[in-house]
């Protein structure tokens, strides 16, 4: 069964990072996602001027599972949302991913989504 949840220890967090080749914040949130007991992926984020941003979905060595990269970004997105956050940013490039999560490209290329309604309104439409 695939599993998402908070990285409550920052050294976990750390090591976590590392594994997946991505640069440790200690002043981000992340979750991490594991299927049967084994690790998936990694997701750094953080809430700060009023909206969220999403640093990192990065998968595990060795991995490359779709599923529970989405859950990662989503799983984000969704804590940013009950936290009141309604402006969310995906801070690196553009991908099927990305795209797949809910970000859209604005006029100044940076990756956007609106969070307003999106986790209470028809989640066939998401």
């Amino acid at each position: 069964m695939l599993t998402v949840k908070p990285i409550d220890k920052k050294e976990d967090q750390k090591t976590l990072c590392e594994k997946c080749s991505v640069t440790y914040n200690a002043d981000y949130f992340a979750y991490s996602a594991y299927e049967d007991g084994v690790f998936l992926g990694v997701c750094q984020f953080s809430m700060r001027d009023g909206a969220g941003h999403i640093y990192d979905i990065a998968p595990a060595p060795d991995t490359d599972d779709f599923t529970s990269q989405f859950v990662l970004g989503r799983a984000a997105l969704n804590f940013m949302d009950l936290c009141g956050v309604k402006d969310a940013y995906f801070e690196g490039e553009e991908s099927r991913l990305t795209l797949a999560v809910g970000f859209k490209k604005l006029d100044d290329g940076r990756l956007y989504m609106n969070l307003e309604g999106f986790f209470t309104s028809d989640p066939c439409k998401h």
